[in-house]
């Protein structure tokens, strides 16, 4: 009962995305573009990997390469990173994909003054790799690691470097207020998107595609 509405919602998403897509090209020269669409996924730890997965379990290989960035102390998220790619690669065998470490935000606990050094911190080792990627797109859902890397991002475009588009999901268990990470980046992110109709009341800038996971 529950998988139709998540399917319908994924499938929602998917069009979104597409048309993300499509105005992200009309935006360039007028020389087409053959190359797929360059993702790049902030995974989390928690169930943020597991839904993040679920999301490009949708999506063509049309975006690719797709880079992953996890913090360095989960080990969790990229085991499922490697899972998931692998039965990816046994569809699509051009799949391509790499996997990225940087500096977590804020460790469990972590009081919230020493919490402002390490994200400062983590955003300085995430604008060069973001720098060195070049994503055209950004698919994030939660986790504090999403936060240096999509600030990153914005950075590239303010030094007028590159123009990332920023899709924010926000997670299905935040069903009245948003995450801190959703918080910030509600202000920032091209397309901000919830799964709950009372965030959308509380939230009129985001998208209700209602279950996507």
């Amino acid at each position: 009962m529950d998988a139709l509405p998540a399917a319908l919602g994924a499938a929602a998403l998917l069009l979104l995305l597409l048309l993300t897509v499509r105005l992200f090209l009309s935006r360039r020269n007028s020389s087409p573009r053959t190359a797929p669409l360059s993702l790049l996924v902030v995974a989390g730890s928690g169930g943020h990997t597991t839904e993040i997965l679920r999301l490009l379990s949708s999506l063509s290989q049309s975006y690719s390469p797709r880079h992953y960035i996890f913090a360095d102390s989960d080990k969790m998220s990229e085991d499922k990173i490697r899972t998931f790619e692998q039965k990816r690669a046994e569809t699509f065998s051009n799949s391509q994909f790499t996997l990225n470490r940087i500096p977590r935000c804020r460790e469990v606990r972590q009081s919230w003054s020493s919490s402002v050094l390490t994200t400062l911190y983590s955003i300085l080792y995430s604008f060069p790799l973001t720098f060195r990627l070049k994503p055209d797109l950004i698919l994030c859902n939660g986790p504090g690691t999403c936060v240096p890397v999509c600030i990153s991002a914005l950075l590239l475009e303010i030094l007028a470097l590159k123009k990332v588009i920023i899709v924010y999901v926000e997670s299905i268990c935040r069903v009245e207020t948003l995450s801190l990470s959703g918080k910030i980046l509600y202000y920032f992110s091209d397309y901000f998107i919830v799964q709950w109709p009372a965030l959308k009341t509380k939230y009129p800038k985001s998208i209700y595609l209602g279950r996507i996971v």
